[in-house]
């Protein structure tokens, strides 16, 4: 399914993980990576000794913005991280995908993963980092052993740890997990975990460039970012930006779930229409009409299919549709799709995720739930509808990371636009 145009080695199609094909590719190996070309812009830049500034220039020519759903561009993160300030210096891949919707990660990470120990050490290196830390989901026991594999494979060929290839460069990388919780997923919490700290999110300012892991300067950015470097300065920043948009350069992996004939993982250029997308992943199941799409995950706000059949998917086009394009989880719904069950069992998974350091968060997410589940069952007044309202509304911006966000968004995009389903549901329990 993926046309391979930033990652070389991933397969066509994305078979189960015990499909013999799939175990001849060996794409996660030294050696399939090799053949692709894999490792040769790393050993390039310890070759002609690259200045790390040239790296980050190109990054920032390139409009790469980061793929794990806050969309900031990469370049200009990586210049917050000066190599010529001294003492220790992290950076940090995060790949603890939890996002209901979301799966590309997990598939870099089983079939792609020297892509990505590339695109670390070229982090590295641009940022003055010796250490590099690959975090993943506790629950992503395959992605982890192939991703153990990847990094012995690199290191006995000499691409990883002291004097690489015979130079002064030394960069060391490590792969880790965390518990598995969502909270994980935000940058610093991700950092606490790494520390070996309760979960919770850190105030910001000091931002992670400045005080970061360890209280040392550290960049984080998501798997799918990473991995796109190395393509990104073989085949130049003009060629990544004429494959998207003037703002959205460069190709993003969808993860298409939900009520379609092909579920998976497709990439195709930012700026593709969503009508395309949704061709390539088979069309509506049983020939269904479309009924919305949530187009970046499920903390984001859904979006009703006759505007996402006209909008293009680039990062401005679905904020002009109303929602964001997040990790770009696209969850595709047809007519039969109830959306106050939709909205109840989200508000569940986060209710459940809640680290609960915030107290809006903290009660808010159960207060949510709660009125979803009288709702849904037909035991509210129409008045708990605006009450729904007004308590989403009270979450966000509220708390310290943008989990209250996760919570408020798809509440809110559900009232905006399927306010008459939860008027419906308590209709039928009064008559009920």
């Amino acid at each position: 399914m993926l046309n391979e145009v930033c990652f070389r080695v991933m397969p066509k199609d994305i078979p189960s993980w015990d499909d013999a094909s799939l175990a001849q590719n060996n794409t996660w190996t030294l050696e399939a990576y090799r053949a692709a070309g894999g490792y040769k812009v790393w050993e390039s830049i310890i070759k002609e000794k690259t200045e790390p500034r040239s790296i980050i220039a190109k990054l920032k020519k390139s409009v790469l913005r980061g793929r794990g759903g806050a969309g900031f561009p990469t370049g200009l993160k990586w210049s917050f991280m000066s190599p010529g300030v001294p003492g220790e210096k992290y950076l940090l891949c995060n790949s603890d995908e939890s996002e209901p919707g979301t799966c590309k990660d997990r598939f870099i990470l089983t079939e792609n993963p020297h892509q990505l120990l590339e695109g670390m050490l070229i982090g590295c290196y641009a940022m003055g980092a010796k250490v590099g830390y690959n975090l993943m989901r506790g629950e992503f026991w395959l992605p982890f052993q192939r991703c153990e594999a990847a990094l012995k494979e690199a290191m006995d060929a000499g691409l990883i740890g002291d004097n690489i290839l015979g130079s002064d460069v030394s960069i060391h990388l490590h792969n880790s997990t965390t518990l598995g919780a969502y909270i994980c997923g935000e940058e610093t919490a991700l950092m606490n975990a790494l520390e070996g700290k309760r979960p919770h999110p850190r105030f910001k300012p000091p931002f992670p460039a400045n005080f970061g892991l360890w209280g040392r300067p550290t960049n984080i950015n998501n798997t799918e970012t990473i991995a796109s470097v190395p393509v990104i300065l073989e085949k130049g920043a003009d060629w990544f930006v004429d494959q998207g948009t003037e703002k959205s350069g460069g190709t993003k992996i969808f993860c298409v779930s939900g009520h379609v004939n092909k579920p998976g993982n497709y990439e195709v250029p930012l700026g593709t229409p969503f009508s395309e997308l949704l061709e390539m992943a088979g069309g509506m199941r049983n020939g269904a009409k479309l009924k919305a799409v949530i187009p970046g995950g499920s903390s984001m706000p859904v979006v009703p299919g006759d505007i996402m059949m006209k909008t293009n998917l680039d990062y401005e086009s679905i904020m002009q549709a109303g929602s964001m394009l997040g990790s770009g989880g696209m969850i595709i719904m047809d007519e039969s799709t109830c959306m106050v069950a939709v909205a109840r069992r989200f508000a569940r998974f986060y209710k459940h995720e809640s680290c609960g350091q915030c107290t809006p968060c903290r009660e808010g997410s159960g207060w949510v739930y709660r009125l979803l589940c009288d709702i849904e069952q037909g035991k509210a007044s129409m008045d708990d509808i605006d009450r729904l309202g007004r308590v989403a509304k009270q979450i966000e911006g509220r708390t310290i990371c943008v989990f209250g966000e996760a919570i408020a968004w798809p509440v809110e995009g559900f009232l905006k636009h399927y306010r008459h389903e939860f008027e419906a549901c308590i209709q039928r329990g009064k008559e009920g």
